[in-house]
């Protein structure tokens, strides 16, 4: 399995503190069958700031540490970054780190909105070349009260990821069900860990592929496994028609 969104960079943001802490995410994420993840620190969030050379440099450092270690695993640079109306120009001024190099880049909206000029830059971002992926949409609270908002972006050529632990509830019922929801909707092409540490936000990836492959049968399971390896491989995810979500539950939003 391949692991597109984590943070397993030691002493660089709110992962783990030092390398020992990433030697153990390494080992939980190998018990897992994880052999390759996207180290993706965060990136001008308010709190953490993680140029791409940098991170560049971190990968290195870790990738010769788990060999030392005989631990096989293999990662790569990326970058969750917070957007902001700069991505462009950092882009060229070669700040960010897109996933392997690749074409494909990791957003982060704010907890609670969407910002004004989401879709203008998500455009400007795919007019250069570049296809953005929206990170854990489902933990956001305006996509989740606003579906046509969260329909329109996927509508418009922008990719998502939910994260593994929201699937299992990690992040509360109403996260849980939303995210079930955009696989259902087919607005969700990707599952990633977004692990931070052993414990308190483990990989947890092998359990959410196995839940899906339980409840959305093998093609949806494998669907999820082959964009990962695609997106490494700077290749288009597989995309299906995105649909307008529709539930009959009480617990979820009026759509908008």
């Amino acid at each position: 399995m391949i692991d597109i969104h984590n943070h397993i960079l030691p002493a660089v943001d709110d992962g783990p503190t030092n390398e020992q802490e990433s030697i153990n995410m390494a080992i939980s994420a190998v018990e897992q069958g994880i052999h390759t993840v996207v180290a993706s620190p965060h990136h001008l969030n308010n709190t953490f700031t993680n140029k791409k050379i940098d991170i560049e440099k971190n990968v290195t450092i870790l990738n010769e540490l788990f060999k030392s270690k005989d631990i096989p695993l293999t990662v790569l640079t990326g970058q969750e970054v917070r957007i902001n109306g700069d991505i462009l120009a950092d882009i060229e001024k070669n700040e960010i780190a897109t996933i392997n190099d690749s074409k494909f880049l990791l957003i982060e909206f704010p907890h609670r909105e969407v910002p004004y000029y989401t879709e203008r830059l998500l455009y400007d971002i795919q007019i250069a070349g570049y296809v953005p992926i929206i990170v854990h949409p489902e933990r956001n609270e305006e996509l989740r009260a606003n579906h046509r908002k969260m329909y329109n972006l996927v509508r418009k050529g922008a990719i998502t990821q939910i994260t593994a632990g929201s699937l299992l509830g990690h992040f509360g019922k109403e996260v849980e069900r939303f995210s079930h929801q955009l696989i259902e909707s087919n607005l969700t092409h990707l599952i990633a860990s977004d692990a931070h540490h052993v414990t308190k936000r483990p990989f947890r990836l092998k359990e959410a592929l196995d839940l899906v492959r339980k409840q959305y049968g093998v093609e949806t399971y494998y669907m999820f496994v082959e964009n990962s390896h695609l997106v490494i491989d700077n290749m288009h995810p597989n995309r299906l028609e995105p649909t307008s979500i529709k539930t009959k539950r009480k617990w979820f939003f009026g759509r908008k």
